[in-house]
Protein backbone atom coordinates (compact mmCIF):
# COMPACT_ATOMS: atom_id res chain seq x y z
CA UNK A 1 0.00 0.00 0.00
CA UNK A 2 0.79 3.71 -0.36
CA UNK A 3 2.44 5.23 2.64
CA UNK A 4 1.20 8.51 2.82
CA UNK A 5 1.48 10.07 6.41
CA UNK A 6 1.87 9.69 10.22
CA UNK A 7 4.33 6.82 10.23
CA UNK A 8 2.05 4.34 8.38
CA UNK A 9 -1.20 5.23 10.36
CA UNK A 10 -2.63 7.24 7.29
CA UNK A 11 -3.02 5.71 3.73
CA UNK A 12 -4.41 7.11 0.59
CA UNK A 13 -4.45 4.23 -1.91
CA UNK A 14 -7.93 2.98 -3.70
CA UNK A 15 -11.23 1.60 -2.69
CA UNK A 16 -11.05 -1.84 -4.08
CA UNK A 17 -7.66 -2.06 -2.22
CA UNK A 18 -9.49 -1.02 1.10
CA UNK A 19 -11.96 -3.68 0.59
CA UNK A 20 -9.69 -6.65 0.12
CA UNK A 21 -7.59 -5.42 3.19
CA UNK A 22 -10.75 -5.45 4.89
CA UNK A 23 -12.08 -8.53 4.24
CA UNK A 24 -8.70 -10.20 4.59
CA UNK A 25 -8.55 -9.15 8.03
CA UNK A 26 -6.12 -6.36 8.06
CA UNK A 27 -6.24 -3.19 10.40
CA UNK A 28 -8.36 -0.50 8.35
CA UNK A 29 -10.65 1.93 9.17
CA UNK A 30 -11.64 3.93 6.21
CA UNK A 31 -12.16 7.64 6.84
CA UNK A 32 -13.72 9.39 3.80
CA UNK A 33 -13.13 9.76 0.12
CA UNK A 34 -11.05 11.86 -2.06
CA UNK A 35 -11.39 12.11 -5.35
CA UNK A 36 -13.02 10.39 -8.58
CA UNK A 37 -11.61 9.61 -11.68
CA UNK A 38 -7.57 8.95 -11.77
CA UNK A 39 -7.69 5.75 -13.91
CA UNK A 40 -8.46 4.98 -17.88
CA UNK A 41 -8.50 1.76 -19.70
CA UNK A 42 -6.47 1.73 -22.68
CA UNK A 43 -6.65 -0.73 -25.60
CA UNK A 44 -5.10 -1.33 -28.78
CA UNK A 45 -6.96 -2.06 -32.08
CA UNK A 46 -8.92 -4.92 -31.50
CA UNK A 47 -9.85 -3.49 -28.62
CA UNK A 48 -13.52 -1.24 -28.84
CA UNK A 49 -14.95 -2.45 -25.19
CA UNK A 50 -14.64 -3.80 -22.20
CA UNK A 51 -16.18 -6.83 -23.50
CA UNK A 52 -13.38 -7.39 -26.02
CA UNK A 53 -10.92 -7.68 -23.33
CA UNK A 54 -12.14 -11.15 -23.46
CA UNK A 55 -9.43 -13.89 -24.44
CA UNK A 56 -6.86 -10.95 -24.64
CA UNK A 57 -3.71 -9.88 -22.84
CA UNK A 58 -4.16 -6.86 -20.00
CA UNK A 59 -1.37 -6.48 -18.35
CA UNK A 60 -1.03 -4.95 -14.52
CA UNK A 61 1.70 -4.03 -12.44
CA UNK A 62 1.10 -7.28 -10.07
CA UNK A 63 -1.14 -10.03 -8.77
CA UNK A 64 -3.97 -8.46 -6.70
CA UNK A 65 -2.83 -4.86 -7.59
CA UNK A 66 -5.26 -1.85 -7.96
CA UNK A 67 -4.75 -2.40 -11.62
CA UNK A 68 -5.85 -5.65 -11.88
CA UNK A 69 -8.91 -5.68 -8.50
CA UNK A 70 -10.45 -2.46 -10.99
CA UNK A 71 -9.94 -4.15 -14.15
CA UNK A 72 -11.68 -7.18 -12.86
CA UNK A 73 -14.86 -5.42 -11.15
CA UNK A 74 -14.89 -3.65 -14.63
CA UNK A 75 -14.73 -7.37 -16.44
CA UNK A 76 -17.52 -8.68 -13.83
CA UNK A 77 -19.69 -5.82 -14.10
CA UNK A 78 -20.67 -6.79 -18.03
CA UNK A 79 -20.48 -10.53 -17.84
CA UNK A 80 -17.03 -11.38 -18.00
CA UNK A 81 -15.53 -13.99 -15.39
CA UNK A 82 -11.91 -12.00 -14.67
CA UNK A 83 -9.97 -15.81 -13.88
CA UNK A 84 -11.21 -16.85 -16.84
CA UNK A 85 -11.59 -14.58 -19.80
CA UNK A 86 -8.50 -12.72 -19.02
CA UNK A 87 -4.82 -13.54 -20.03
CA UNK A 88 -3.27 -11.69 -17.17
CA UNK A 89 0.25 -10.33 -17.79
CA UNK A 90 2.74 -8.77 -15.39
CA UNK A 91 6.63 -8.63 -15.98
CA UNK A 92 8.56 -7.12 -12.61
CA UNK A 93 11.22 -5.90 -14.85
CA UNK A 94 8.48 -4.28 -17.46
CA UNK A 95 6.02 -1.56 -17.06
CA UNK A 96 2.84 -1.96 -18.19
CA UNK A 97 2.74 0.68 -20.34
CA UNK A 98 5.91 0.11 -22.03
CA UNK A 99 4.96 -3.14 -22.65
CA UNK A 100 1.55 -2.16 -24.33
CA UNK A 101 3.59 0.78 -26.25
CA UNK A 102 5.86 -2.57 -27.78
CA UNK A 103 2.70 -4.34 -28.80
CA UNK A 104 3.05 -6.42 -26.39
CA UNK A 105 -0.39 -6.93 -24.37
CA UNK A 106 -3.45 -5.58 -25.74
CA UNK A 107 -4.92 -3.24 -22.77
CA UNK A 108 -4.29 -1.72 -19.20
CA UNK A 109 -5.24 0.27 -16.82
CA UNK A 110 -3.65 3.81 -17.08
CA UNK A 111 -3.00 6.46 -14.19
CA UNK A 112 -1.67 9.43 -14.69
CA UNK A 113 1.23 10.31 -15.99
CA UNK A 114 1.01 7.00 -18.08
CA UNK A 115 -2.20 8.08 -19.54
CA UNK A 116 -0.70 11.50 -20.77
CA UNK A 117 2.18 9.90 -22.09
CA UNK A 118 0.22 7.36 -24.35
CA UNK A 119 -1.37 10.19 -25.66
CA UNK A 120 1.51 12.36 -26.53
CA UNK A 121 2.88 9.64 -28.39
CA UNK A 122 -0.35 8.47 -30.13
CA UNK A 123 -0.20 4.87 -28.81
CA UNK A 124 -3.76 3.26 -28.08
CA UNK A 125 -7.03 4.74 -27.08
CA UNK A 126 -8.88 5.12 -24.53
CA UNK A 127 -11.91 2.71 -23.61
CA UNK A 128 -13.29 3.87 -20.17
CA UNK A 129 -12.09 7.14 -18.53
CA UNK A 130 -13.97 6.96 -15.17
CA UNK A 131 -13.73 10.50 -14.64
CA UNK A 132 -16.51 10.83 -17.27
CA UNK A 133 -17.67 7.41 -18.10
CA UNK A 134 -20.72 5.65 -15.57
CA UNK A 135 -20.36 3.90 -13.33
CA UNK A 136 -17.00 4.74 -12.52
CA UNK A 137 -17.48 8.59 -12.26
CA UNK A 138 -19.88 8.12 -9.51
CA UNK A 139 -17.82 6.34 -6.87
CA UNK A 140 -14.53 7.57 -5.24
CA UNK A 141 -11.17 5.70 -6.78
CA UNK A 142 -8.74 6.95 -3.99
CA UNK A 143 -10.22 6.99 0.29
CA UNK A 144 -8.45 7.80 3.51
CA UNK A 145 -8.00 4.86 5.84
CA UNK A 146 -6.41 4.95 8.98
CA UNK A 147 -4.87 1.98 11.76
CA UNK A 148 -7.96 1.24 14.05
CA UNK A 149 -6.09 1.28 16.70
CA UNK A 150 -4.34 4.76 16.74
CA UNK A 151 -7.51 6.59 15.55
CA UNK A 152 -9.25 5.33 18.31
CA UNK A 153 -6.21 5.41 20.42
CA UNK A 154 -6.38 9.72 18.85
CA UNK A 155 -8.83 10.92 17.33
CA UNK A 156 -7.74 14.35 17.66
CA UNK A 157 -4.76 13.48 15.39
CA UNK A 158 -6.72 11.66 13.59
CA UNK A 159 -9.11 14.90 12.81
CA UNK A 160 -6.54 17.17 12.22
CA UNK A 161 -4.88 14.71 9.37
CA UNK A 162 -8.19 14.21 7.53
CA UNK A 163 -8.87 17.65 7.83
CA UNK A 164 -5.39 18.61 6.48
CA UNK A 165 -5.89 16.35 3.58
CA UNK A 166 -9.06 17.62 2.51
CA UNK A 167 -8.71 21.12 2.80
CA UNK A 168 -6.04 19.74 0.85
CA UNK A 169 -8.48 18.61 -1.96
CA UNK A 170 -10.13 21.73 -2.11
CA UNK A 171 -7.19 23.72 -2.68
CA UNK A 172 -6.43 21.00 -5.76
CA UNK A 173 -10.10 21.98 -6.96
CA UNK A 174 -10.00 25.52 -6.62
CA UNK A 175 -6.08 26.58 -7.23
CA UNK A 176 -5.11 23.43 -9.41
CA UNK A 177 -1.80 25.73 -11.14
CA UNK A 178 -1.09 26.86 -7.59
CA UNK A 179 -0.93 22.94 -6.44
CA UNK A 180 0.82 21.94 -9.86
CA UNK A 181 3.71 24.06 -9.73
CA UNK A 182 4.43 23.02 -5.40
CA UNK A 183 4.59 19.52 -7.15
CA UNK A 184 6.91 20.35 -9.20
CA UNK A 185 8.94 22.36 -7.00
CA UNK A 186 8.47 19.66 -4.49
CA UNK A 187 10.10 17.11 -7.02
CA UNK A 188 6.90 14.37 -7.21
CA UNK A 189 6.43 14.91 -10.75
CA UNK A 190 9.03 16.45 -13.94
CA UNK A 191 5.76 17.91 -15.93
CA UNK A 192 4.13 20.59 -15.27
CA UNK A 193 1.68 19.93 -17.90
CA UNK A 194 0.80 16.40 -17.00
CA UNK A 195 0.31 17.54 -13.40
CA UNK A 196 -2.00 20.35 -14.20
CA UNK A 197 -4.22 18.28 -16.67
CA UNK A 198 -4.46 15.55 -13.53
CA UNK A 199 -5.97 18.22 -11.20
CA UNK A 200 -8.34 19.50 -13.74
CA UNK A 201 -9.42 16.25 -14.76
CA UNK A 202 -9.63 14.70 -11.53
CA UNK A 203 -13.54 15.71 -9.89
CA UNK A 204 -12.45 16.28 -6.43
CA UNK A 205 -16.33 16.27 -4.83
CA UNK A 206 -15.30 14.73 -1.41
CA UNK A 207 -18.64 16.48 0.25
CA UNK A 208 -20.82 15.48 -2.52
CA UNK A 209 -20.07 11.82 -3.37
CA UNK A 210 -21.12 8.71 -0.66
CA UNK A 211 -18.06 7.22 1.02
CA UNK A 212 -20.03 4.55 2.11
CA UNK A 213 -22.05 4.19 -0.99
CA UNK A 214 -18.80 3.64 -2.63
CA UNK A 215 -17.24 0.81 -0.29
CA UNK A 216 -21.01 -0.36 -0.54
CA UNK A 217 -20.94 -0.76 -4.84
CA UNK A 218 -16.82 -1.97 -4.66
CA UNK A 219 -17.72 -4.72 -1.71
CA UNK A 220 -20.69 -5.92 -3.84
CA UNK A 221 -18.64 -6.48 -7.18
CA UNK A 222 -15.81 -8.15 -5.46
CA UNK A 223 -17.45 -10.30 -3.46
CA UNK A 224 -19.70 -10.95 -7.08
CA UNK A 225 -16.78 -12.30 -8.81
CA UNK A 226 -15.05 -14.76 -5.73
CA UNK A 227 -12.44 -11.67 -4.72
CA UNK A 228 -13.47 -10.96 -1.05
CA UNK A 229 -15.66 -13.42 1.71
CA UNK A 230 -16.97 -10.44 3.15
CA UNK A 231 -20.57 -8.92 2.65
CA UNK A 232 -20.93 -5.39 1.82
CA UNK A 233 -22.72 -5.08 5.27
CA UNK A 234 -19.61 -6.28 6.88
CA UNK A 235 -17.03 -4.56 5.24
CA UNK A 236 -18.97 -1.24 5.91
CA UNK A 237 -19.15 -2.29 10.12
CA UNK A 238 -15.78 -4.06 10.33
CA UNK A 239 -13.83 -1.42 8.33
CA UNK A 240 -15.16 1.62 8.28
CA UNK A 241 -15.62 5.28 10.36
CA UNK A 242 -17.11 8.53 8.90
CA UNK A 243 -17.83 10.42 11.95
CA UNK A 244 -14.94 12.77 11.21
CA UNK A 245 -16.08 13.28 7.81
CA UNK A 246 -19.41 13.50 9.26
CA UNK A 247 -18.14 16.42 11.42
CA UNK A 248 -15.54 17.90 8.84
CA UNK A 249 -18.64 18.66 6.44
CA UNK A 250 -20.30 20.65 8.95
CA UNK A 251 -17.13 22.52 9.61
CA UNK A 252 -15.89 22.84 6.24
CA UNK A 253 -18.72 24.38 4.17
CA UNK A 254 -17.93 24.96 0.75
Amino acid sequence: MTRSCMAERIWMPISPQWVAAIDGGGGISVLAGVHVGCFELFGNERINNIADLRGKSVGISGSGASDQLFLSVMAAQIGLDPARDIHWITDPKVKPLNLFAEGKIDAFLAYPPDSQELRARHVGRVIVNSGVDRPWSQYFCCMIAGNPDYVRAYPTATKRVLRAILKATDLCATEPARVARRLIDGGFTPRYDYALQTLNDNPYKWREYDAEDTIRWYALRLHEVGLIKSSPQKIIADGTDWRFLNELKRELKA
